[in-house]
């Protein structure tokens, strides 16, 4: 054998939440419960499948111009992409080039890490405080950049707008990613910021609050030599990657504002109904602006919930990593869902 071994580029991949292939309540991965736009659902049963002859538009021009139309960004600040993971991995890659450290919570996407030891960017992970709180004040000194959640994952808690411009206004040197896949559940977007700030990148996302999971459409703001940089690092690795139907159907979605509306006003009465009551089980769940509960229970540790709810086909989130290893992200379903979680959980927590 000989030693191409040792050119191979070695990392630890980021590990998603469990997709089972049966018929589970599945709160484990933050996906909405309802389903897309019936606008999006009719473009994709309508798809002309001599379409996919051709290549698709490089420029997803028709879903560009309905985020452009949606959010009152012209269409030269904005680029889309395969999910929200797509859009951060390419900013990874595009905006964190120097030699300082990338700055960024140590509870947070997992995802950040990932990247940053995939593309070899020096980073540095800043400790959340002991209530998984963000200080601005830690995200003030020297860097190659910094990338926050807001709301952050898997804690749920959300930053206001003026905490993250004290960011962005420490780092006028640097490129400023605020990564908003929960926006809409409840924090306030730093996108009115894009216009007096032209290195602070806003990034969402189809996945959560327009049940898009698996269109995996994401997209991001910002000004326009941002966007231009990205474009350039993209059509420099693969200028095709998103089909036709999708970019179609992503539009669809987008201008649906009705619809996304509706139904994340939907999970947040859930969210908002079912809290009390786990709390009444014990749970202490801090504060969310997002469609999940960052949770730890009084008595019984996570680990044990979590393959208790197993065993009974709910699966929520659960890390055996320092800090959160007593915390479970429980993903907030519809109420029937919701209801079952309770009664399972009435169950185990009897037994302990």
């Amino acid at each position: 054998m000989g030693n191409w071994q040792d050119n191979v580029r070695r990392v630890t991949p980021y590990t998603p939440g469990e997709q089972p292939q049966r018929k589970v309540i599945k709160l484990n991965t933050n996906e909405n419960p309802y389903p897309p736009s019936p606008a999006a659902v009719a473009v994709l049963q309508a798809a002309d499948g001599a379409a996919f002859r051709k290549y698709p538009d490089t420029d997803a021009t028709e879903l560009v111009n309905a985020i452009s139309e949606v959010y009152g960004v012209s269409a030269d600040r904005i680029f889309v992409g395969v999910g929200s993971d797509d859009v951060l991995g390419m900013s990874f890659l595009t905006f964190f080039a120097s030699d300082k450290p990338v700055l960024f919570p140590d509870i947070t996407y997992s995802f950040y890490d990932v990247w940053a030891e995939l593309f070899r960017i020096p980073y540095r992970q800043i400790p959340l405080t002991e209530n998984f709180r963000i200080r601005p004040e830690d995200y003030m000194t020297e860097n190659g950049g910094v990338v926050i959640a807001n709301p952050n994952a898997p804690t749920s808690v959300a930053l206001p707008v003026e905490a993250i411009r004290g960011i962005i206004e420490a780092n006028r040197d640097s490129v400023v990613i605020i990564d908003e896949a929960y926006i809409d559940f409840g924090g306030e977007s730093v996108l009115p910021l894009i216009d007096q700030y032209d290195n602070l990148l806003v990034v969402q996302t189809f996945s959560k609050s327009r049940s898009g999971a698996g269109l995996r459409v994401g997209f991001a703001m910002g000004s326009k030599m941002l966007i231009d940089a990205l474009k350039a690092v993209k059509f420099a690795y693969n200028s095709y990657t998103m089909s036709t139907p999708i970019i179609q159907a992503g539009a669809a979605a987008m201008r649906d504002v009705a619809y996304m509306k509706k139904t994340t006003a939907a999970v947040v009465a859930t969210r908002e109904a079912f809290r009390p009551r786990l709390e009444a089980l014990g749970f202490t769940i801090l504060p969310s602006a997002t469609n999940f509960y960052f949770a730890s229970h009084d008595r019984v540790p996570a680990k044990v919930i979590f393959e208790e709810l197993k065993k009974r086909d709910i699966f929520v989130r659960y890390w055996n990593k320092p800090r959160i290893n007593n915390h479970l992200r429980i993903t907030v379903g519809t109420d029937a869902e919701m209801e079952a979680l309770v009664g399972a959980l009435t169950e185990i927590l009897a037994a302990y």
